[in-house]
């Protein structure tokens, strides 16, 4: 006669019945849990969001700084309306219109540009060299803004924030540099 074992009745639950509970329990869970967390992505923009959307603020509120520069020393508009596109590229890349102050008027008057602008016409000053002085200074307190938000953005924004300010910290150069 063979030698079998005594049958055995587990003390408690068998391995296929935990795994079918827990699939359960997980299917429950996913069905009723996202309804909070929809909520709170629609109403609140991320802090990669509020950053983007501010860079590009600064770059078309640089940008109409150039163009009101422009239209007040004409003789500056050779050297200034390269500049001046890179910034208005630099709003587009963050995802702003590049529009505002991105072409002086034809008439040469601060007004018509001043109507594609939300805020005031920034004005510019009287003398050629202090108009460049201004805009250097401009150029040079938004990258080190731009330097300091590095640390508070996601890494594909932080690498753009980086070009832009080394860029803008060039603009500052170009600027100085010819005053001499």
């Amino acid at each position: 006669m063979p030698f079998t074992l005594p049958p055995r009745t587990p003390s408690g639950p068998r391995r296929r019945s935990l795994l079918a509970s827990a699939a359960g329990a997980f299917v429950l869970v996913g069905c009723s849990a996202p309804e909070p967390s929809t909520d709170t992505t629609v109403q609140s923009p991320s802090a990669a969001d509020i950053a983007r959307a501010r860079a590009a603020r600064d770059s078309e509120s640089l940008a109409a700084r150039y163009a009101a520069v422009i239209t007040a020393h004409p003789p500056l508009a050779a050297r200034l309306k390269p500049l001046r596109a890179e910034v208005v590229r630099h709003a587009q890349a963050f995802g702003g219109s590049g529009t505002a102050g991105s072409r002086p008027s034809a008439s040469g008057s601060p007004s018509a540009s001043a109507s594609a602008q939300p805020s005031p016409s920034p004005t510019a000053p009287a003398q050629e060299k202090d108009a460049l002085a201004d805009l250097a200074t401009a150029e040079r307190t938004l990258a080190d803004q731009r330097t300091k938000a590095l640390l508070t953005v996601p890494g594909e924004l932080a690498r753009l924030l980086a070009s832009v300010a080394a860029a803008g910290a060039a603009h500052a150069f170009l600027l100085t540099e010819g005053a001499k």
